[in-house]
């Protein structure tokens, strides 16, 4: 039997959805590290390639994913982050005139806000800890890493307080399969001192939740987890929903929803309140059946949404609107 080829493009363009949404969490800065540089079969035709963050915006626009918030989860994505937020340049490079109104605004950048934090596998090799987790592979420090913890999350302060479309410290937790106990420690101090930062700033908080839910709901409940909690691609099963529906913490779901081993995600989704919903792409990962294996970008949060609303057995045009409005009761309006 030949072997199958397998395709290495972004997933195919969705049927519009009915009601627009937001893809609540995704990396634009890291989009255009996932492909050669030369364009796959299948790509549109015409489009220069690589693909720029407005092509990204633009297609998702297409899809109806008309809003999305960038995350900046070491310091130079959130530096990039906040350059994006401040400065059309950084979004628009080598595009023509068109792209621009009659005031010099670019129409895409209406449709980004913002997250910055220090990601918990940040958190160990900003406090120089280099210890192998039970993923097996061995930390690699680059250059920013020099920076100590404090100062670090330091700075993502100062970006998070300098800039009002910054609406959300995150992703920031725990993630257990990747550091061993002292490394948990560290990232147990980081995560505080968000949640500390983002209570203070009333900014919304986004999870990162790996092999460590139990842990990361201790420190939520012993600390006082802000007004606008939210776990960022939901890990967990039905039980640890109805703990999060409990406390009026957020769900967001991801691609892994949609993939076949996943029915702790799907009994999840089932009883979770519709008021705590929200949808991601967590782009150029975890990309939604059947395209997995391909680079993720926001468009494709349609793809997910629609499997979503079967799952559900549920009108899509109405859980679209119910995700877009909790969208805008977490990050406030775009």
């Amino acid at each position: 039997m030949a072997k199958r080829t397998r395709e290495r493009g972004f997933p195919a363009d969705p049927e519009p959805l009915p009601v627009p949404v937001v893809d609540n969490h995704t990396h634009l800065d890291h989009i255009a590290a996932v492909l050669p540089d030369e364009a796959p079969d299948g790509e549109p035709a015409g489009q220069a390639w690589p693909p720029s963050v407005a092509d990204h915006l633009a297609r998702a626009v297409a899809a109806g994913v008309d809003r999305v918030v960038q995350v900046g989860c070491d310091l130079p994505s959130a530096r990039w982050t906040v350059d994006l937020l401040t400065r059309p340049s950084v979004l628009s490079a080598g595009l023509s005139p068109s792209w621009y109104t009659e005031k010099g605004e670019h129409p895409a950048l209406s449709g980004v806000v913002g997250a910055v934090a220090i990601h918990p596998n940040e958190a160990t090799l900003h406090a120089g800890i280099d210890e192998v987790g039970p993923d097996g592979l061995a930390p690699e420090r680059q250059e920013h890493h020099a920076v100590g913890l404090d100062d670090a999350i330091a700075e993502i302060a100062g970006l998070a307080k300098g800039n009002d479309r910054v609406r959300a410290i995150g992703e920031t937790g725990m993630d257990l399969f990747r550091t061993g106990p002292r490394g948990e420690q560290a990232q147990r101090d980081a995560f505080r001192a968000h949640i500390a930062l983002a209570k203070e700033l009333g900014l919304a908080l986004q999870i990162h939740d790996r092999d460590a839910h139990a842990q990361v709901i201790e420190v939520l409940l012993a600390d006082g987890a802000p007004e606008r909690t939210v776990f960022h691609c939901y890990s967990g099963d039905a039980e640890m929903a109805r703990v999060c529906a409990e406390h009026g913490w957020y769900l967001s779901f991801a691609g892994p929803v949609t993939f076949k081993a996943n029915d702790h995600l799907r009994a999840a989704l089932t009883v979770a309140p519709r008021e705590l919903l929200l949808l991601e792409t967590d782009a150029p990962y975890l990309t939604p059946h059947p395209f997995r294996g391909r680079p993720n970008a926001p468009f494709a949060a349609a793809h997910t949404m629609r499997a979503m609303a079967v799952h559900l057995g549920t009108d899509l045009a109405a859980l679209c609107a119910d995700v877009a409005a909790n969208s805008e009761r977490v990050y406030g309006t775009w």
